[in-house]
C-alpha cells in the first residue's frame, strides 16, 4: 500500500495487489462527495423527505465516503445508520495518516477515528445523529435483517475486481435495498445497466465525477 495525491489535493491508497487506488486519481474527495453524497443520499433525501436514513457500503476503505457523509449531514436532520461492508480492513495508523481531517470538521474526524476499531466489531454510535458498523465479511458473505435506503457501491473497477460486478453478486446486494431505495456507483457500463434492470431497477445516466463523463444511479421498483 502507498499512498497517492490525487487532483484534488485529496490522498488516496493504491493497492499493488489489485492494481488500482481506492479513489479517483482525478480527485478522491470530490468523487465521493459528487458520486455518494450529491447523486446518493442527498438526492433520496431531497426527493423523498426521509428523516431516518440506512445507508450500506460495498468497499468501505479508508471511510473517506462515511467522513464526506458525517460531515454533511451536520446541518440536516437526519439520523442514519451506516453500514460498511469491507473484507480486508484497513489498520487504524494507515487511516490516520490519509489526511482527510483536512475535508472534514474536526469532531468528525474525532469521532471516527475513535470508534474505527470497535466499529469493526459491533454498531457504534459515532455522535447525535449517525451510528456507524464495518462488516468484516466478504460481500458474498454479507447477511442483514434490515433493508437500506441508499447503497454507496464502490467496489474496485470491473477490469481489476470482476467478481464484485457480476450478476450474482449484484444481486445479492440488490434484496437488502428498500424499494425506492437508491443505488449508486461511479461506473456505467452496459453489462451494470442491464443487471440493474434484471434486478428491478429503473436505471438512470448521472453526471460523473471529474474524469468520467457519466455514472450511474439505479432506484428500486415500490413493486
Amino acid at each position: 500500500m502507498e499512498f497517492v495525491t490525487t487532483g484534488d489535493g485529496s490522498k488516496t491508497l493504491f493497492n499493488a495487489e489489485i492494481g488500482e487506488c481506492y479513489h479517483s486519481k482525478h480527485g478522491a474527495v470530490q468523487e465521493s462527495r459528487h458520486v455518494f453524497i450529491k447523486t446518493g443520499l442527498d438526492h433520496y433525501v431531497q426527493t423523498t423527505g426521509a428523516t431516518d436514513v440506512g445507508i450500506l457500503e460495498v468497499g468501505f476503505g479508508t471511510g473517506l465516503n462515511f467522513l464526506q457523509t458525517a460531515d454533511f449531514l451536520r446541518d440536516k436532520s437526519v439520523q442514519v445508520e451506516y453500514v460498511g461492508i469491507e473484507g480486508f480492513p484497513l489498520p487504524l495508523s494507515t487511516i490516520a495518516e490519509t489526511g482527510y481531517e483536512a475535508t472534514v470538521d474536526p469532531t468528525v474526524w474525532a469521532s471516527y477515528l475513535n470508534a474505527y476499531e470497535q466499529a469493526l466489531t459491533e454498531n457504534v454510535r459515532i455522535n447525535e445523529y449517525l451510528k456507524l458498523h464495518i462488516d468484516h465479511t466478504l460481500l458474498m458473505n454479507f447477511k442483514s435483517d434490515r433493508l437500506f435506503d441508499v447503497v454507496y457501491f464502490d467496489a474496485f473497477a470491473a477490469v481489476h475486481q470482476p467478481e464484485m460486478w457480476n450478476d450474482v453478486a449484484l444481486g445479492h446486494i440488490a434484496q437488502f435495498v428498500k424499494p425506492d431505495g437508491v443505488f449508486v456507483t461511479y461506473a456505467i457500463t452496459g453489462n451494470l445497466k442491464r443487471s440493474m434492470k434484471a434486478l428491478g431497477f429503473s436505471i438512470e445516466k448521472a453526471p460523473g465525477a471529474p474524469g468520467k463523463r457519466e455514472m450511474l444511479r439505479a432506484t428500486k421498483s415500490p413493486f
